[in-house]
């Protein structure tokens, strides 16, 4: 469902991927863990297509998404990719409802149908009384959970999400992890999650471990886990 080969990046003389390659299935919670540093963000950057790798290749669905003109990848981006953030980037002057209608008025659905997939979206993440509240009168686990709503409303392939628990409480972090299962359970949803969060790591699929900009195998990561030096 995605493959990313042989990722470079490099910020002026500064090495940030040595050579990254991850496969995800569809359906699967990968997360990614590791000191700060260690590449997380940025390899999470370029398979979101938000940053280009100076070598490599990105294929989600079949798409060589590196090849794809700005307008098209642009397109792409909106349709097949949902992203969700640590401060969750909801507009304050609007409501909860039309913040998650925003990626489908992007992708051009009119304005009926948007609505009414908000309203489902919210409907099911447990805020069908929280439609019309702007972000500064919901909780900071409601502002996420219709973060989470803005990154389904278009249906997107995948998630991916850099640090979704990072600004919460301990008991709404646990409530965001379950959240994921869920919609795995439920939608057949791929989520690529970048965290510190060691609970997240440990209830995913797969827990993957950067250490300075590679990928380091399973046996480290477990090590780094059980010495409790995953989460920095």
């Amino acid at each position: 469902m995605l493959s990313a080969r042989n990722i470079y990046k490099s910020y002026g003389k500064l090495p940030i991927l040595k050579g990254v390659d991850l496969e995800v299935n569809r359906g699967e919670i990968v997360s990614i863990v590791g000191a700060s540093g260690a590449g997380k963000s940025t390899l999470l950057h370029i398979i979101g297509s938000l940053a280009l790798p100076d070598q490599g290749t990105v294929v989600i669905n079949g798409v060589e998404i590196n090849n794809l003109s700005p307008k098209k990848l642009s397109e792409f981006r909106n349709k097949n990719i949902g992203f969700i953030f640590q401060f969750h980037h909801l507009l304050p002057e609007f409501s909860a409802l039309e913040n998650v209608c925003m990626p489908a008025f992007i992708a051009k659905k009119g304005k009926k149908e948007s609505e009414i997939k908000a309203e489902e979206t919210l409907e099911m993440l447990g805020l069908s009384h929280r439609l019309h509240h702007k972000p500064s009168e919901l909780s900071g686990g409601e502002q996420q959970r219709v973060a989470v709503a803005r990154a389904l409303i278009n249906n997107p392939s995948i998630i991916l999400a850099d640090e979704p628990s990072g600004n919460l409480d301990s008991d709404n972090a646990q409530a965001l992890n379950q959240l994921f299962i869920e919609l795995r359970d439920k939608l057949n949803q791929t989520f690529i999650i970048v965290t510190h969060n060691e609970d997240l790591a440990l209830i995913s699929d797969r827990s993957i471990h950067m250490k300075d900009g590679k990928i380091v195998n399973g046996e480290q990561l477990t090590e780094h886990i059980s010495n409790g030096t995953a989460v920095e």
